[in-house]
């Protein structure tokens, strides 16, 4: 039964959570002018393409971003008779990429991107030069993961809730890891601390190995990791499974149990990968891209693809990704609002 101050962090999550929303609302397309969503898909000029199709990724080749992209480069190659080129623009946690995608002019840019980058990036750093939810027409979500809540192989307690009454009594002796201010396994962390009533200190190091590194060497006690990182080395016995973030459990790592069920309930945190259009691109070739992309996240050889780079394929239409963008604005922008959460 969760304690008094527990519920009461569920009542500030929630009233956060509406200013989230309200948030989104404000950002979300001027009354009178349409919302970037193509719920058809009229035909696109018959000249276009007419030269490469140039996709933009915020992350490094060999990335988790770059390698979706590159999965759906040839396919989208072969179905608009033009080469799809990846571009590898890093920085900023994927943000100087998305910039160069939402002022792209010439109607042949695009960006694979992930969730920061499409929902609460100005929220978490006001500097930031384009406005997520204004910047981009969505066109499709292509994969989603849930994280998984993980801690070192000699942690406490047999199942979740002998974990955190543990976690309860470290109180802020606790610390956990995340891959940086702002990302998803930081604002995760905090949402999960409001249902948990746990108290770890955060502890930001520049990438999720390190994360792993420091929970084996027992410098932090937990953190929440993508499921393709986390499940090699519990496997291999070196760190424990608590629980996944999904509603139920998870294909890509069905022998462990989500949170939910293991009585956090309607606990749910995805991390993301999509495709997105700058405004500037003409409404019939947007609807054109995203409609092909939906189709060849779903088709068997490339979901099969996806799934082993570590994503559960959702190859959703344009409709699909606006509402992930304003319900995930509204949830995580709810935790940045309360938790008073700014990128460094």
């Amino acid at each position: 039964m969760l304690k008094t101050s527990a519920r009461r962090g569920f009542v500030l999550l929630a009233l956060a959570a509406a200013a989230g929303a309200a948030f989104a609302q404000t950002r979300a397309a001027p009354a009178g002018r349409a919302a970037p969503v193509a719920k058809a898909a009229p035909a696109a000029p018959l000249n276009w393409p007419t030269r490469p199709l140039h996709i933009v990724v915020g992350f490094p080749a060999g990335s988790t971003p770059d390698l979706v992209a590159r999965t759906i480069a040839e396919p989208l190659s072969k179905a608009l008779g033009q080469p799809v080129i990846v571009d590898n623009k890093v920085g900023a946690g994927g943000n100087i990429a998305a910039d160069f995608v939402a002022k792209a002019t010439d109607d042949h840019t695009i960006g694979v991107m992930i969730n920061g980058n499409m929902t609460i990036a100005r929220m978490l750093n006001p500097a930031v030069p384009f406005d997520p939810l204004k910047a981009f027409q969505p066109l499709s979500l292509i994969g989603t993961a849930p994280l998984m809540l993980t801690a070192p192989a000699n942690a406490p307690g047999k199942d979740a809730d002998e974990f955190f009454l543990a976690a309860r009594n470290g109180g802020n002796k606790w610390s956990y890891g995340s891959p940086g201010v702002g990302t998803v396994g930081h604002i995760g962390m905090e949402l999960l601390k409001t249902k948990t009533n746990i108290d770890p200190v955060h502890v930001p190091y520049p990438g999720n190995p390190q994360v792993i590194n420091a929970m084996i060497g027992g410098q932090i006690q937990l953190a929440l990791l993508p499921p393709a990182l986390a499940a090699a080395q519990i496997r291999a016995g070196k760190l424990k499974a608590v629980g996944v973030t999904s509603i139920s459990r998870s294909p890509l790592v069905p022998e462990y149990p989500s949170l939910n069920e293991q009585g956090i309930r309607g606990f749910q945190l995805e991390i993301w990968t999509a495709a997105a259009a700058p405004q500037s691109m003409p409404k019939p070739v947007a609807a054109k891209l995203s409609a092909l992309i939906a189709e060849i996240a779903r088709s068997p050889d490339v979901r099969s693809k996806l799934f082993q780079q570590g994503w559960q394929v959702a190859g959703t239409n344009a409709e699909g990704l606006a509402n992930r963008i304003k319900s995930d604005t509204a949830v995580l922008g709810g935790v940045i609002m309360m938790r008073g959460i700014k990128a460094e």
